[in-house]
């Protein structure tokens, strides 16, 4: 079978197009350009889609635009233009402010939306209730979904910029609620401190036994360097999805956390760092030993490669440099240190390996360790608090302001029939 597609840009819900059958089972698709709103009627090629594409996850088909961030392969993510490396002085609530309005906020601009958010803070006790019944034994990023889909059912002002800011100002609350409740830690909760930052809030509800100054160091950073990622990832994009059937914007964030909790996405983070205690030495001779014979029983290293840098990760650059401030000491960080000479070393010698060099995930499990939490189930749901900012502000985009505010059309990609036959029931 023989598909040959050719897409251009601003095809989105045109309806002229041409379908041919040739040979039996060989297709031509052509879809014409449509008219851009004041601007000539050429439109740019963007891609020629052959049958090699299908199946492969859509990887490197343009879907749709991302007004947010972008990725380079030597730079990696920007948020609205900013290189990620040039944000790491910026608070949370700072940076969430950049992705929704596209400029970075004045100190008045950040005192006034700080206390917008604090406004709307406040969880309803039912989230308590409804956490208190769910099984203990449910992965973390099971609850957050949930969570949050019943945050929506609080929240019944169909208004994607004000559920947005509501869902993100709840976040915090929702998170400590989450950890306690889990952990049997259900007397005596205090009352959501709503004078305080996003971070503090949490670490307030957490009561945690540890150090706060760098636990709160530490989760101010990972919100960060997380908050957003293109619009083609599999959690956002499968948000966007659901948005554009015009669905809550809590339902489309919950399917975003449970596209962003599977193994292959999400939860890399927490593969990476059950890597990196299995390694259990800073040795690098033995970690080279340890590399090879995952390699060669075909297993993954993880914290290593990515599907468009071609140079170290800048979120794990600034991740190894918070390391080596508050805890150069530590043993995991000490082999995540030691990994780092040897692996880019090694999976070089692969030619098939486009990029050798650490991602994100290299060091963010070890730091969280430090931090206090130990179990590293919990830290893909600090990837989705960190997400529910990023995936908020493009479903905002996308609903509100794209194509002059009307939205963005319901996703509808093409599928193509396969192995099926014209038959009748004889």
């Amino acid at each position: 079978m023989k598909i040959e597609l050719q897409v251009s840009a601003f095809v989105i819900g045109h309806r002229n197009k041409r379908f041919e059958k040739i040979d039996g089972w060989t297709y031509i698709v052509t879809i014409s350009p449509c008219q851009r709103p004041n601007m000539d009627n050429d439109s740019e090629s963007l891609l020629n889609v052959t049958s090699s594409h299908l199946n492969s996850g859509m990887r490197g088909i343009p879907v749709g635009t991302c007004r947010t961030s972008f990725v380079t392969p030597t730079e990696g993510v920007h948020y609205a233009g900013y290189p990620i490396s040039e944000l790491m002085n910026f608070s949370p609530e700072q940076i969430f402010y950049l992705l929704l309005h596209k400029s970075l906020p004045t100190p008045e601009e950040t005192t006034s939306f700080m206390n917008e958010l604090k406004s709307r803070g406040e969880v309803p006790q039912e989230i308590t209730d409804i956490l208190l019944a769910l099984p203990k034994h449910g992965h973390p990023m099971d609850w957050m979904s949930t969570g949050i889909m019943a945050l929506g059912m609080f929240d019944q002002d169909v208004n994607w910029s004000e559920n947005g800011l509501n869902l993100v100002a709840k976040m915090p609350r929702l998170m400590g609620l989450i950890f306690r409740i889990r952990e049997g830690r259900t007397q005596n909760i205090p009352d959501d401190d709503l004078s305080k930052n996003l971070v503090d809030r949490f670490i307030h509800t957490l009561e945690p036994n540890a150090d706060t100054s760098v636990m709160a160091k530490i989760v101010s950073a990972f919100l960060v360097l997380h908050m957003d990622h293109g619009g083609g990832n599999l959690s956002t994009f499968t948000g966007k999805a659901i948005a554009s059937g015009l669905a809550t914007l809590y339902t489309s964030i919950s399917g975003s956390m449970n596209a962003l909790s599977g193994p292959l996405h999400g939860r890399a983070n927490q593969s990476c760092l059950e890597f990196v205690k299995k390694i259990g030495t800073s040795n690098h001779d033995e970690i080279e030993s340890f590399i090879r014979n995952e390699l060669a029983n075909k297993r993954p290293v993880f914290g290593f490669g990515h599907s468009v840098l071609r140079t170290e990760d800048p979120r794990a650059t600034i991740q190894i440099q918070i390391g080596k401030e508050v805890c150069p000491d530590d043993p995991l960080f000490k082999t995540v240190l030691g990994l780092l000479e040897v692996a880019p070393r090694v999976l070089a010698e692969n030619p098939r390996i486009a990029n050798p060099n650490a991602n994100v995930d290299i060091a963010s499990g070890c730091l969280l360790n430090f931090a206090g939490f130990t179990d590293p189930e919990y830290y893909t749901t600090f990837f989705g608090w960190a997400r529910v900012c990023g995936i908020s502000a493009q479903i905002i985009d996308e609903r509100t302001v794209l194509r002059s505010g009307k939205g963005v059309p319901i996703y509808r990609p093409k599928y193509i029939a396969e192995e099926q036959r014209l038959r009748h029931v004889e």
